[in-house]
């Protein structure tokens, strides 16, 4: 099961963003209508209704996700010369993985996020013969050991499976690295992701080569980046939660650093 503090950022997270958070405030506000008050009572209705709906109906346009999504990337694509200054590949968990699916024997196999993740981080480690090290849930490390040697034939030298966030995802794997005396990483992951897990991966003391996958491309001009989809609202989902996460990312250290000078 997972630990307390997960399930309440869970809860909150799913509260605070897309899509519950507008239809939160969308409740609140026909709430407040359907009281029949006046004055400032049915103003702040009005207000909360209009912008639970006009928020929900923007963020599912893609040309909203589109802007998101490309203020969260600040990772640019892997220049792969860089490459060979790693000792070692990192792939993050995330997304989804399913511990027992039918179509593969009951084995646990990962969900379409995780698995961009993987294929890019074994089209990696086929050129460069580095190690990798897979790092996430005990549910995702099984899966992304599993596919990988299932799926794309590659060996994964460390399993870190005990991690349920970006921090821990750093400071566990940093641990497990410094034993076989790995400093410098390919870090993979999906693009909006990149940047804030790289900042938290170079916290724990490792020096980060970023390897996003997932980059965002512009798409060909069309009327239907203007008309919403579930797709473009799942986008601006991940954009919004990465630059929220980046905030509190910053936010934190910022504490951590004033009590230790204090």
């Amino acid at each position: 099961m997972a630990p307390l503090f997960v399930i309440v950022k869970t809860v909150l997270r799913t509260l605070l963003l897309p899509p519950a958070g507008p239809v939160l405030l969308a409740i609140t506000g026909a709430w407040l209508l359907a009281r029949r008050g006046r004055g400032q009572t049915r103003r702040a209705g009005i207000v909360l209704l209009a912008c639970g709906l006009g928020s929900l109906w923007a963020l599912s346009l893609p040309v909203v996700a589109d802007l998101l999504e490309r203020a969260a990337e600040r990772e640019p694509v892997l220049d792969e010369a860089r490459a060979a200054d790693a000792q070692a590949i990192v792939i993050l968990g995330g997304g989804s993985a399913r511990p027992s699916a039918p179509e593969f024997a009951h084995a646990p196999t990962a969900g379409s996020e995780l698995l961009e993740r993987l294929a890019y981080g074994a089209y990696l480690a086929r050129r460069t013969r580095l190690p990798v090290l897979v790092t996430g849930t005990p549910a995702e490390g099984e899966a992304m050991h599993t596919s990988l040697a299932r799926d794309f034939g590659i060996a994964t030298r460390w399993i870190e499976s005990h991690s349920y966030d970006t921090y821990q995802n750093a400071q566990f794997s940093a641990a497990l690295l410094r034993e076989s005396g790995v400093r410098r990483v390919l870090l993979v992951t999906s693009a909006t992701h990149a940047y804030r897990a790289a900042r938290e991966f170079e916290a724990s003391g490792l020096e980060v080569i970023p390897a996003p996958t997932g980059v965002w491309v512009a798409p060909e001009p069309s009327a239907l980046h203007y008309l919403p989809n579930v797709t473009a609202l799942r986008r601006s989902t991940e954009g919004l939660y990465e630059l929220i996460g980046d905030v509190a990312r910053r936010v934190f250290a910022a504490s951590h650093l004033r009590r230790h000078a204090s």
